[in-house]
């Protein structure tokens, strides 16, 4: 069972509101993650989450968070609008995970919406986020999809789902946002002294702990969003509130994967603009890590001046981290070791190649990383031809052929979750039937491996419905 503390409840209350999940009419489970169950020991079967769930004797403490953020460039008072943290469950050496209901009814931050989510729209973060995990990238995890038993008023009826929702904090920039713009200075220490505690306790005794949170959050940001550029992930609304200070992936909306490699490529049905396109995710982590130094400048020195030379200079070395970080990571899915200068022009010229011939990214890297390659729709153009005798010269002549193709099929998926493929296994999954969903989250567990059945993931779609798929938020 759950070991739940409350710990946030310790903060000053404008943080938080004690907010009840709404009750469901006919509750059941509609996704049970057994192997995270079974990760933290939680010895719940599916009458026991349901039991502990929605029984409301359990939420005494259970909270909504209040917060702000900068949507697509503007500012906005925000908070928990669907979601309710039911607890914060206890685990060795004092580290805690919330348990979040997202999907639970109104807060006190619904504004104008229910504060539901669709049924289709939580089996979507459902699967995302377990493939993220399993491409080794930091994201929070989804325990359970409960289906409400109720109806959802969107564009047509829905049903409507419940997301129960794993994350080592729901903290973000958004937060700091909020009690710079609307807390006082000891609001604002408060926050920051327990995220420190809580997630940094390394940086505790910093000679400057809020300069010092700023360049963690700030160098793990990158980390996380080079694993995005790495299997060709747009997290499609990258907002600050959507910007975690744990460094998690988080909130999948409008999120898609990249067919052909095009850094101008936009799914999300609400970004017009292209602002969160593929391409400018680096720009847009730096803008949202800016926006966490303004938030920060009033505590990091008395003196507003000095406060303001500080926290730029950690925001100058942004760019040159970004890059060595960024180019390692496309070298080592190349199968090179070393993060030359001199190299870089390798990956632009390869990517230049893949955009003008509209290559598929994931399936372009998996190709490289074959023992032996075989002749494919690969080898027709004459420009990448030329590119990998270029590419090939370089391994044999620098590294081991053997360890360039180990590191590449670590860095190198067979298998994303291609957005019409997981269209197509959840209206499966609405109308009834549950094992193409089923047969895809087992496939997604093994992403780097070779397995059996699993072409019809590895597939592209054609290029007509690549160019008209959209995602939406949805809940």
């Amino acid at each position: 069972m759950f070991n739940f503390d409350y710990s946030y409840l310790s903060l000053p209350k404008k943080f938080h509101s004690l907010t009840q999940p709404s009750s469901c009419p006919f509750p059941e489970i509609f996704l049970l993650n057994q192997k995270l169950i079974n990760k933290f020991n939680l010895q719940l079967t599916q009458k026991k989450i349901l039991d502990v769930l929605f029984d409301k004797n359990n939420y005494k403490k259970s909270f909504a968070q209040n917060y702000a953020g900068h949507q697509f460039g503007y500012f906005t008072k925000l908070g928990d609008g669907r979601a309710i943290i039911i607890g914060e469950h206890l685990l060795k050496n004092n580290l805690r995970i919330d348990i979040q209901l997202k999907g639970a009814g109104l807060t006190k931050y619904s504004r104008n919406g229910d504060g539901k989510a669709t049924l289709r729209s939580m089996i979507r973060e459902y699967l995302i986020s377990e493939a993220m995990h399993y491409l080794n990238i930091s994201s929070s995890r989804s325990l359970a999809v409960i289906k409400s038993g109720e109806s959802i008023l969107r564009q047509n009826l829905e049903d409507g789902g419940v997301l129960v929702r794993m994350m080592k904090s729901h903290i973000r920039i958004g937060t700091f946002e909020y009690a710079s713009y609307f807390g006082s200075s000891k609001d604002l220490k408060d926050l920051t002294s327990y995220t420190i505690n809580r997630l940094y306790p390394h940086i505790s005794n910093s000679e400057n702990p809020p300069l010092a949170l700023l360049n963690t959050v700030m160098n793990k940001q990158i980390d996380l969003v080079v694993n995005w550029m790495r299997v060709g992930f747009i997290h499609g609304v990258m907002n600050t509130d959507n910007t975690s200070i744990s460094a998690e992936s988080f909130d999948y909306g409008p999120c898609a994967f990249i067919n052909s490699y095009n850094p101008s490529k936009v799914y999300s049905s609400i970004d017009h603009n292209g602002r969160y396109a593929f391409g400018n995710q680096p720009k847009v982590i730096k803008w949202n890590i800016c926006r966490f130094a303004e938030s920060l400048i009033p505590i990091i020195n008395e003196n507003k001046k000095i406060a303001i030379e500080l926290a730029q200079s950690v925001i100058d070395k942004f760019d040159s981290i970004w890059k060595k970080k960024y180019y390692s990571m496309m070298l080592n899915k190349i199968g090179i070791f070393e993060n030359k200068k001199s190299l870089h022009s390798l990956i632009d010229e390869l990517l230049s190649i893949m955009e003008n011939k509209n290559m598929d990214f994931t399936n372009t890297f998996w190709y490289l990383s074959q023992q032996k390659i075989s002749k494919t729709q690969f080898n027709s153009d004459s420009n990448f031809v030329l590119w990998q005798k270029k590419w090939n010269n370089y391994i044999k002549k620098m590294s081991c052929l053997k360890e360039s193709k180990q590191i590449m099929k670590k860095n190198n998926p067979i298998i994303i979750p291609r957005n019409h493929v997981v269209n197509e296994v959840i209206e499966k999954a609405m109308n009834g039937n549950t094992d193409s969903l089923n047969k895809l989250l087992k496939a997604l567990t093994k992403p780097y491996q070779k397995q059996e059945g699993i072409h019809e993931y590895t597939t592209p779609p054609n290029s007509h419905i690549d160019a008209c798929f959209q995602t939406y938020c949805g809940t």
